[in-house]
């Protein structure tokens, strides 16, 4: 978004062995799509998949990318995990710094040149027609995907998000429309079921063209990285856990929201590349199929620290394209995983993810093992630097434990 994140088994807890090491410099993971969801080939109303990416394209005025430049989804994993203990932190990871809004207190000078990009130009086209009164005052990002403008309206502060033009030329231009749209659902029911955490209040939001305007909370991200070298104080990490907790245990209307995952799918997407054994995928069929009757819970869905602001008030909770019905855990589950130098935040996570007993636990573990399989995919690529592989063998030497709390826990169904 704007920020610039029955009784349990028993398990053996390991200490750390050193403390992590500061690092700069790192290389960033391989940039890849947001995680997708399994989603129909047709909609209801019976247009195929390009003809639904094209009709989204003349929505936002964009040209279609051009012969050779499908418009492929990407396959995602997004799965909830389980109880683990805790476990040595990594010594090394990459860097990966979304830009954030800092305090709003000291007033922001206007940027000509940021301001006058072709990209930024047109969002800030699209945001004219819902907001005539915004003002831009400062580029916070211009991605590929999104572009982020901070300024007011009156002397309100606000922040504009926008499809970026160049995403019309990714393959996943159909799967980033259809993030986009999904938040701005989220933001509207929002306002109809206001929810127990703090969010940015929505001012406006055009879905045709992909644009949303929403209050700018002052505050600093919780992390600047998705998988942090130094992790928040303890009272921090108690106060983000608090807030996800509360999330996580609120039970809007059904209809509100939609499940976000199929989890049969994901665990066979993985076991199709070889990230997963022919046992493992046994072992999480069988967690999920005890887990058929439990009842979904309402996860942000990308629950990372650089999604999260620390504001005076208390966490704030930003970023909602992933939002909806998971099993319990997710977003607990995400928090482990990017944790890995907090041993002691890692085992507050493990004793939440036990204390609603076995099912939860269950259901935290499957959510775990699918989160490492997403992030190994992410990281694992060719020409990482050696701080990198650090982290990567990190990863790997999690979801290796993960696997194992896994088999203990069908063990003992």
């Amino acid at each position: 978004m704007y920020s610039s994140a029955t009784s349990p088994t028993p398990t053996a807890t390991r200490t750390a062995l050193r403390p992590p090491t500061a690092a700069t410099g790192r290389p960033g993971p391989k940039l890849l799509p947001p995680p997708g969801r399994p989603a129909p080939q047709r909609g209801t109303d019976g247009r195929s998949a390009d003809a639904r990416g094209q009709a989204a394209r003349t929505a936002l005025g964009l040209r279609a990318p051009e012969a050779g430049q499908s418009a492929a989804r990407i396959p995602a994993a997004r799965i909830p995990a389980t109880r683990i203990p805790a476990t040595r932190p990594g010594d090394g990871r990459p860097l990966r710094a979304p830009m954030r809004p800092g305090p709003s207190g000291a007033p922001e000078r206007i940027d000509p040149s940021a301001l006058q990009t072709p990209a930024v130009r047109a969002a800030l086209a699209g945001v004219a027609r819902i907001c005539p009164a915004f003002t831009p005052r400062q580029v916070l990002r211009e991605g590929s995907r999104h572009i982020l403008v901070a300024g007011t309206i009156g002397r309100a502060p606000v922040v504009a998000k926008c499809l970026a033009p160049q995403a019309v030329r990714s393959e996943y231009f159909e799967q980033l429309v259809a993030d986009f749209h999904h938040e701005v659902a989220v933001y509207r029911a929002f306002v109809r079921h206001r929810p127990p955490v703090r969010l940015p209040r929505l001012v406006a939001a055009d879905h045709d063209r992909c644009v949303l305007v929403m209050e700018r909370v002052p505050g600093r991200p919780a992390a600047r990285e998705r998988h942090p070298v130094n992790a928040p104080t303890p009272g921090e990490v108690r106060a983000l856990l608090t807030a996800v907790r509360t999330l996580n245990l609120w039970r809007p209307p059904t209809d509100v929201f939609q499940p976000r995952l199929d989890y049969q799918l994901e665990i066979a997407r993985y076991h199709s590349v070889g990230q997963l054994t022919d046992r493992d995928a046994g072992d999480l069929r069988g967690l999920l199929h005890g887990l058929s009757h439990t009842p979904l819970q309402l996860c942000h869905g990308d629950a990372l620290l650089s999604n999260m602001l620390l504001a005076p008030s208390g966490p704030v909770l930003v970023d909602w394209e992933q939002a909806g019905w998971y099993l319990p855990g997710y977003d607990l589950a995400v928090l482990w995983s990017v944790l890995s130098g907090d041993t002691a935040a890692r085992r507050q996570i493990s004793q939440l993810a036990q204390s609603g007993g076995t099912m939860a636990r269950d259901a935290f573990l499957v959510n775990l093992v699918l989160v490492l399989m997403r992030e190994i995919r992410l990281y694992d690529v060719p020409g990482a630097g050696e701080e990198q592989r650090i982290m990567i063998r990190r990863l790997y030497d999690d979801a290796a434990l993960a696997r194992r709390a896994v088999r203990a826990a069908v063990g003992t169904r």
